[in-house]
């Protein structure tokens, strides 16, 4: 299985079940391991940390770009980050289903973005179903927040340190809370 096909595969939003779906992910799981562990292992300049993550994540991040190491990440080539983006440390982005974060973004400690998840049945537990995560601009997301499959945020809002965001939330509100629910509008 090639990245390309594997990015349409998950598009489609089916269990990640198949053998070759299975090899390749623990194949790309390796690669980023490799490069976040070179990422996180000593001091980078802020030039060395963007040209890490540009090959963590299989493409060119904007001169604006920054982030502080250590970040995680079990997949890394379905992350797209915007203009003037800033990640805060510990960060973890299980990206397998797509990670799109829009320009002027800023994301806490400790966040965690989880794209994928396990079936219910005992049967089906042992195998995951992506769906993408998507920040609109402007968006800040507090530390140690949860951000759940298939969520969609809208600009400029703002999600309180410690959420477990679990629905799509509207442009111009505040959420917090387990699950997170609208505080008040911006």
């Amino acid at each position: 299985m090639e990245l390309l096909e594997f990015l349409d595969f998950v598009k489609r939003g089916e269990m990640l079940d198949a053998p070759d779906v299975c090899a390749f992910m623990h194949e790309m799981s390796e690669e980023a391991r490799r490069i976040t562990f070179e990422l996180n292992s000593a001091y980078h300049s802020p030039d060395e940390v963007r040209a890490l993550v540009s090959r963590l994540f299989g493409r060119e991040v904007d001169a604006s770009f920054r982030l502080f190491p250590p970040f995680y990440t079990d997949f890394g080539k379905n992350i797209t980050v915007g203009k003037n983006v800033f990640i805060n440390a510990c960060c973890h982005f299980q990206d397998h289903g797509g990670v799109t974060i829009g320009d002027g973004c800023q994301i806490g400690h400790a966040v965690v973005f989880a794209t994928l998840n396990h079936g219910l049945t005992p049967e089906e537990r042992p195998f995951t179903r992506p769906a993408p995560i998507t920040l609109g601009k402007n968006v800040w997301v507090g530390s140690n927040a949860t951000i759940l499959q298939g969520v969609a945020i809208g600009d400029n809002s703002v999600i309180a340190a410690g959420a477990v965001v679990t629905r799509n939330v509207p442009a111009n509100v505040i959420v917090g809370g387990v699950p997170a629910k609208v505080i008040r509008s911006i």
